[in-house]
C-alpha cells in the first residue's frame, strides 16, 4: 500500500492508459472544505494518478490547479464524479467515484457488438453527458471506448454507461507534449482537426461518438492501419464505408457525425435526440409513425451554432487570446510599424558602426605574399617551413616504384643459399725424434684449384608442415538412454529462441504503450487470436 497525500492509501492498480495508473484506493479520513466530495474513512474510491513526465511539467501542474474548480464542479449521471485533486510533490492524482464494472472496449472485445437498438441507446446516453460537459465549456478530446466505464454490466440490472478521465487530455496537452505527439488522443478516434492541429471546439467529441457508435455495431473502428501515420492520413483524406447490416438512419447519424467540416457535425444535445429516434423506429417493435421519423432524422441533426472552444487551440485569436495552434505572427519593427507588409522582401540588417559612427569596413581579401618576402617586423625562420618538410614527405611516398631487372642468381626466391663445406687444413708432418719439424711451406707448389660452380638450383615450393595429431578423445559414459535423435541440439535451441521472442513480444505488447499507438487496445493473446481468426478466414474464402 502507498499513501497519496494524507488522506488515501492506493491498494491495487485496476488499469493502466496512455496518461496514468488506475488504482483502487481507500480513503484514510474526511476530505476537507477543498474537496467537492467528503467521503467517509474506509470508504473505497479510484484515485488515477498521473504519468510522471506530466508531474514534472510546470504547465501541466499549473493547469491542473486551474483547472481545479472546473473539473470538480462537472456532475452527470453519466459522468464518472471527480471528487479530489492531488497535488503532492511529484504526483499528480484525480481521485474518482470507483465504477464496479468493464470498460467498454473490453466488454466489446468480450461480448461482441451491440444490435444498432443497443448501439443507438448506449451512444445517446453518453452524448447527454458530452451535451452537459460542452455546456460547462469542458471539451473531452479523448473519446473512445476505453473511457466509458459500464455500471451494472453484470445482467442484474439496466447497462448504465459513465464517461471518464474529463480534463486528463486537457491537462496532457502541454507544450513539450504536443511538441512529440502533434495532438493529444488515440489515432484510431482522433478527429481530423486535432490531427491537422488546426482550431478546435467541441465537434471534436462528436467525431469521436460516430467512431464510437461504429464500433458498437460492427466491432472495430471505421479507420484502421499498420502505423499511426496511416491511421491519420485515411482520418484526413478517406471516408467511412457502411457496412451492408447497418440501418440506413443509424448510418444517417454516423455519417453526420464523421463528417471532415466540423461546423457540419450535429451539436451533442441534437445527438442525444436523434439516436433515440432512430432506436424507437428500427427495432422490431417500431411502430410506422417512428420508422418514419427515423428516416427523417437528418432533420433533427442540427450543428451547435455557438461550440465550445478548446483553450489554446487558436480558436479566440481575434479577442486576443490567441492559443498554441495560432499561425506565427511576425512582429513589425521601426517607425513605420503601421505600414508593414508582412509579404516585403527580407530587409538587411545595417552594418555595426565603428569608432567615431563610422560604418565598420567591409571584410577585404589580404593580398598574397610574395615567396620569400619577409612580413613586416618578422624575422624569416631559418630552414625549410613544415609545410614544405610534409608536402616533399607526401610527394615522396606518392613516387611510383622504379621496377629494374634483377640478376635471377641474386634473387632470393630463386636460390637457395648454400652451406659452404667447412675447409680442413694439413696436419703439420712429424719428423723424427731429434730432427726439426720440416717448415708447413716448404712442401712443393701446387696449383691453384679452381672452385667447382655449383649446380643450378631449382624452386621448390616449400611445403607446409605436417599437422600435429589430434588429441585423443575420452569416451563419454554412456547415458541411461542409448537412442539418439539427430539434430535434438538445434531443435532446442530453436525452441529456446521461439519461447524467449515470444516472452519479449508479449512484454512488449503489455508493458508499453504499443497497442495504444497502433490503434488497438487489445491485449496480447487477444491480439494473436484475432490475427489468427482474420489468417482462418481467409484461408477458408480461399478454400470457398
Amino acid at each position: 500500500m502507498r499513501p497519496v497525500g494524507s488522506k488515501y492509501l492506493l491498494e491495487e492498480p485496476l488499469g493502466r492508459g496512455a496518461t496514468g495508473t488506475v488504482w483502487r484506493a481507500r480513503q484514510r479520513e474526511t476530505a476537507g472544505a477543498e474537496a467537492a466530495v467528503a467521503g467517509e474513512p474506509g470508504e473505497t474510491v479510484a484515485i488515477k494518478v498521473l504519468k510522471e513526465e506530466l508531474a514534472h511539467d510546470a504547465d501541466v501542474v499549473m493547469r491542473f490547479l486551474r483547472e481545479r474548480s472546473v473539473l470538480l464542479r462537472l456532475t452527470h449521471p453519466n459522468i464518472v464524479r471527480t471528487r479530489d485533486l492531488v497535488v503532492e510533490g511529484d504526483l499528480l492524482a484525480l481521485v474518482m467515484d470507483l465504477v464496479d464494472g468493464p470498460d467498454l472496449h473490453r466488454y466489446l472485445r468480450d461480448n461482441g457488438p451491440f444490435s444498432p437498438v443497443a448501439a443507438a441507446l448506449l451512444t445517446a446516453q453518453i452524448a447527454d453527458a458530452l451535451a452537459a460537459s460542452h455546456a460547462d465549456g469542458v471539451v473531452h478530446r479523448d473519446l473512445k471506448p476505453a473511457n466509458v466505464l459500464l455500471a451494472g454490466s453484470d445482467g442484474d440490472g439496466e447497462m448504465h454507461p459513465m464517461l471518464t478521465d474529463f480534463g486528463i487530455a486537457r491537462l496532457a496537452d502541454s507544450p513539450g507534449l504536443t511538441r512529440t505527439h502533434e495532438f493529444v488522443g488515440t489515432p484510431a478516434y482522433v478527429a481530423p482537426e486535432s490531427a491537422e492541429g488546426r482550431p478546435q471546439t467541441s465537434a471534436v467529441d462528436i467525431y469521436g461518438a460516430g467512431i464510437l457508435l461504429y464500433e458498437l455495431v460492427t466491432g472495430r473502428p471505421p479507420f484502421a492501419g499498420s502505423t499511426a501515420l496511416e491511421v491519420l492520413h485515411r482520418h484526413l483524406s478517406e471516408e467511412p464505408r457502411r457496412p451492408s447490416t447497418l440501418p440506413e438512419p443509424l448510418w444517417t447519424v454516423i455519417e453526420r457525425c464523421l463528417r471532415k467540416r466540423p461546423e457540419e457535425r450535429p451539436s451533442a444535445e441534437n445527438l442525444a435526440r436523434a439516436l433515440r429516434t432512430v432506436a424507437a423506429g428500427v427495432g422490431v417493435h417500431a411502430t410506422p409513425a417512428a420508422a418514419e421519423a427515423a428516416l427523417g432524422v437528418a432533420a433533427l441533426l442540427a450543428p451547435d451554432p455557438a461550440p465550445a472552444t478548446v483553450p489554446g487551440t487558436g480558436v479566440g485569436g481575434a479577442q486576443g487570446a490567441g492559443g498554441d495552434a495560432d499561425p506565427t505572427q511576425v512582429l513589425p519593427s521601426g517607425p513605420g510599424a503601421g505600414g508593414y507588409d508582412p509579404a516585403a522582401a527580407t530587409s538587411v540588417l545595417p552594418s555595426t558602426g565603428g569608432p567615431g559612427g563610422r560604418d565598420a569596413d567591409p571584410t577585404r581579401a589580404m593580398p598574397p605574399m610574395p615567396m620569400g618576402a619577409p612580413s613586416a617586423g618578422l624575422q624569416e625562420p631559418e630552414g625549410p617551413h613544415p609545410w614544405e618538410s610534409q608536402m616533399r614527405a607526401a610527394r615522396d611516398r606518392n613516387d611510383q616504384t622504379q621496377v629494374q631487372y634483377l640478376d635471377p642468381g641474386q634473387d632470393p626466391l630463386r636460390r637457395r643459399p648454400q652451406r659452404r663445406p667447412a675447409q680442413q687444413q694439413p696436419h703439420p708432418q712429424q719428423a723424427p725424434y731429434g730432427q726439426p719439424a720440416p717448415a708447413p711451406y716448404a712442401q712443393q707448389p701446387q696449383a691453384p684449384q679452381r672452385r667447382p660452380e655449383p649446380p643450378p638450383q631449382r624452386y621448390e615450393p616449400q611445403r607446409p608442415p605436417a599437422p600435429e595429431p589430434r588429441p585423443r578423445r575420452e569416451p563419454r559414459p554412456r547415458s541411461a538412454n542409448p537412442m539418439r535423435i539427430p539434430g535434438l541440439g538445434c531443435l532446442k535451441g530453436c525452441l529456446v529462441t521461439l519461447i524467449l521472442l515470444f516472452v519479449a513480444a508479449w512484454l512488449i505488447w503489455e508493458l508499453t504503450p504499443l497497442q495504444e499507438w497502433i490503434g488497438t487496445t487489445r491485449s496480447f493473446f487477444s491480439q494473436i487470436g484475432h490475427v489468427y481468426h482474420q489468417v482462418e478466414h481467409f484461408v477458408n474464402k480461399l478454400s470457398a
